[in-house]
């Protein structure tokens, strides 16, 4: 026989090491499926239920004693007027929108309280994906040969993986909000400093801030929803997504 019609196969270590890991895989991923999943819903249940008394942190009554709408004046010269940026001659190699040569000696102060509530949702959103990342890897690894027929479980694991996905683009969304959130918060903070005379600019400070607690219990129950949601289609699936064709031995390769 020719060198060239001769199979190439796996060593049997490596292969027994794969397999070890796709064992531990499916040992981990079944734990979040029937104990980590269970226990994240009632966790952001109880979250959901104490955000409506006032010791929670995402009560919407902090909205009002968090924001501070004050206009602070550094140490700086005092001479420098905080709306007139500072001038002086340009040379050759410089541009004139070179940020050291606008001086701003006024600032605005973050809500310290409404980051402590943005870190608990974007850790809620970490812990999601990492969760949701393990489940799909098992999934994916339980999938049979493609092959004609019996592709009833393989459409199964398909939906699974599918409702997956949505639950980690819904997270990556939610996380991306608090990016957001600073942004439009410091266009308005800017606005503060330029025209310190308008009224409007502070009570829309404030009214942005409540907006982002009602938004932050708002994510807690939405993602609590993703968990009730997830735990529910696997549970019912999880036959057909251990074994799509009925065949328990199906392994990695």
């Amino acid at each position: 026989m020719s060198s060239k019609n001769k199979s190439v196969e796996m060593e049997p270590e490596v292969k027994k090491s794969l397999e070890d890991f796709r064992k531990s895989v499916a040992s981990t991923a079944e734990d979040i499926i029937f104990k980590k999943f269970p226990s994240k819903i009632l966790q952001m249940q109880k979250l959901v239920a104490e955000s409506a008394m006032p010791s929670s942190h995402f009560h919407i009554s902090h909205a009002a004693k968090s924001t501070d709408t004050t206009v602070h004046h550094s140490l700086g010269d005092p001479s420098i007027d905080p709306r007139k940026p500072k001038k002086r001659k340009l040379e050759d190699h410089e541009t004139a929108d070179d940020a050291h040569f606008t001086v701003y000696p006024s600032y605005v102060t973050a809500n310290r309280q409404l980051q402590v509530v943005l870190k608990h949702v974007k850790d809620e959103c970490d812990e999601l994906v990492s969760l949701c990342d393990t489940v799909t890897l098992w999934v994916n690894l339980s999938m049979p040969r493609i092959e004609d027929g019996d592709n009833f479980g393989v459409q199964i694991q398909e939906e699974v993986l599918s409702e997956l996905s949505k639950s980690q683009e819904a997270a990556y969304n939610t996380r991306d909000g608090v990016r957001t959130h600073h942004l439009a918060r410091a266009k308005i903070c800017s606005k503060m400093i330029k025209y310190p005379h308008l009224e409007d600019y502070p009570l829309a400070l404030a009214e942005h801030d409540e907006k982002q607690y009602y938004f932050a219990r708002q994510h807690l129950i939405d993602i609590r929803n993703i968990y009730a949601v997830l735990t529910d289609i696997l549970h019912k699936n999880i036959a057909k997504i251990r074994s799509p064709k009925g065949n328990n031995s199906v392994g990695l390769y």
